[in-house]
C-alpha cells in the first residue's frame, strides 16, 4: 500500500491522505457455481441483473425461485448476506446493489458478490464503485465478446484509495441520506404524474362516451367530435441546424427552438427568429413520433415537428392533451415510425363544446404541470449534487 492521492473535498476533522490498495486485497470477491437452476413456484429467490430496480432495490416479487436443494448446492462457494455488494458482471456491467435485507436469496453468476473485510466499510465501497474513476476502470477492463462482461480477476485488480474507517462511515452515511432524499423526491414526482393521469382519465370522455366523468361547474352539453383539419391549419416546422442555436436564452437569441427530442420538454436551444406563436406541435418522425405538445408564446420548430395553428383558440393545452392520448395510435411503423400531416389532418378527437371549457381545463392542467416540473427540477438538483459529490469525494 502507498499514500499519494487526495480527494477534492472531505469532511472537517479528517485527514485528506488516502491509502492506495486493490479491491481484492480488502474484499472477498466471487460468484456462485455456473449452473442454471430450474424454476419452482415457491422457494428461494434467485435474482439476476434484470432484478436490480430503483436506486438500490432488488425485485423479490417478480424474480425466479429455486429449490432449497439448488440453493444449498449453488451457494457452497459464496452467497449474498447483509452488507455485501452485488456487482453486475454481465449486461449492465458495473451496476451495483448494497444488500440491506436478511432475506435468504441467491444472485446468479452474472453478478459478483463482494464481501468487505475489516479495512473497508461496505456502504462506503458501494458508493465508491459508482464513482466515475471506478466506472472508468471497469469500462477499460470489460471483455467485448458476444456479450460485454468483466471477470472476477479484473475486479480484484481495481485500484481504490481509502480513508480511515471513521471517515468511510461518514461518507457512506452522507450518501445514504442523499439517496433517501432522492427516493422521497422521486416518489413525490411519480405520485404527481400518476395523479395527473388519473384526473385526465376522468376529465376526458372515454370508451365512446360524449361527456366526461367529472367536469367543472357551469359547463353542460355533449362534447363534439371533430377532425383535426376542421380545427387547425396543419403545417410543419423548418430545418435549423443545432449549431445555429444557443444553449442559453439571451436578448439576441430569445426564442425557444423545439425538436423531436424528449429531454427538456423537447427544447433544442434558442434562436433569433420565431415561426409560430401559441400552437400545438407533434413529432412526425422517429422513436417519438406522435408525441403532442402545446407550445405557449413565440417559438421556432424544427422540420421533424408538425404544427397545428388556430385563430379560434383551439391551440390550447386541453386539446393538446386530448390529441396526445390518441395520436400515437395513428403512427405508421413501416420502416421509420411516422405520423405525417395528411394522417394527422384526418384524426378525430372529442373536445369540449365551448372554448371557455377548454380554457378552464387548460388552466387546471397547467397548474398540475407546474407542480410536476418543480418536483422534477428538485429531483434533478439532488441527483446533480450526488453526481458532483461522487466526483469530488472519491479519487
Amino acid at each position: 500500500m502507498s499514500k499519494n492521492k487526495v480527494p477534492e473535498i472531505c469532511f472537517n476533522g479528517f485527514s485528506k491522505e488516502l491509502v492506495e490498495t486493490r479491491l481484492g486485497d480488502i474484499c472477498t470477491i466471487g460468484d456462485i457455481d455456473h449452473r442454471m437452476p430450474k424454476s419452482v413456484l415457491e422457494g428461494i429467490p434467485y435474482l439476476m441483473t434484470g432484478d436490480f430496480i430503483d436506486n438500490n432495490g432488488l425485485d423479490f416479487k417478480n424474480c425466479k425461485f429455486i429449490s432449497i436443494e439448488d440453493y444449498e448446492q449453488l451457494s457452497r462457494k459464496i452467497k449474498p448476506e447483509v452488507n455485501d455488494i452485488l456487482f453486475a458482471r454481465y449486461a449492465s456491467v458495473g451496476d451495483v446493489r448494497y444488500v440491506e435485507t436478511d432475506i435468504k436469496f441467491l444472485i446468479s453468476y452474472s453478478c459478483a458478490i463482494i464481501k468487505c473485510n475489516k479495512d473497508i466499510v461496505g456502504r462506503f465501497l458501494f458508493y465508491y464503485l459508482q464513482s466515475n474513476r471506478i466506472q472508468y476502470q471497469i469500462e477499460i477492463n470489460i471483455n467485448t465478446g458476444s456479450q460485454r462482461n468483466i471477470g472476477i480477476d479484473s475486479l480484484k485488480k481495481l485500484t481504490i484509495f481509502i480513508p480511515k474507517i471513521e471517515e468511510q462511515e461518514r461518507i457512506g452515511n452522507y450518501f445514504q441520506q442523499l439517496d433517501k432524499l432522492i427516493e422521497q423526491k422521486e416518489k413525490k414526482y411519480q405520485k404527481l404524474k400518476q395523479f395527473k393521469k388519473a384526473m385526465l382519465d376522468k376529465m376526458f370522455p372515454k370508451n365512446g362516451a360524449d361527456t366526461p366523468e367529472i367536469r367543472f361547474k357551469g359547463f353542460i352539453g355533449k362534447w363534439e367530435e371533430k377532425e383535426i383539419n376542421e380545427l387547425f391549419i396543419v403545417t410543419r416546422g423548418d430545418v435549423l441546424a443545432a449549431t445555429e442555436t444557443s444553449s442559453q436564452k439571451s436578448e439576441k437569441m430569445p426564442y425557444p427552438v423545439y425538436s423531436s427530442q424528449t429531454k427538456n420538454n423537447g427544447l433544442l436551444g434558442f434562436y433569433k427568429k420565431y415561426l409560430f406563436e401559441n400552437a400545438i406541435t407533434w413529432t412526425t418522425d422517429g422513436a417519438n413520433a406522435g408525441t403532442v405538445k402545446y407550445r405557449e408564446g413565440k417559438f421556432y420548430s424544427t422540420n421533424v415537428n408538425g404544427v397545428l395553428l388556430s385563430n379560434d383558440g383551439y391551440a390550447n393545452l386541453a386539446i393538446a392533451e386530448i390529441l396526445n392520448n390518441i395520436a400515437w395510435k395513428h403512427v405508421s411503423y413501416v420502416g421509420n415510425p411516422k405520423l405525417m400531416n395528411n394522417v394527422m389532418s384526418k384524426i378525430k378527437i372529442i373536445i369540449p363544446n365551448t372554448i371557455e371549457e377548454q380554457i378552464q381545463i387548460s388552466k387546471y392542467i397547467k397548474q398540475l404541470d407546474k407542480q410536476i416540473d418543480l418536483q422534477q427540477k428538485e429531483l434533478e438538483k439532488l441527483k446533480n449534487i450526488k453526481k458532483a459529490s461522487l466526483a469530488k469525494m472519491f479519487v
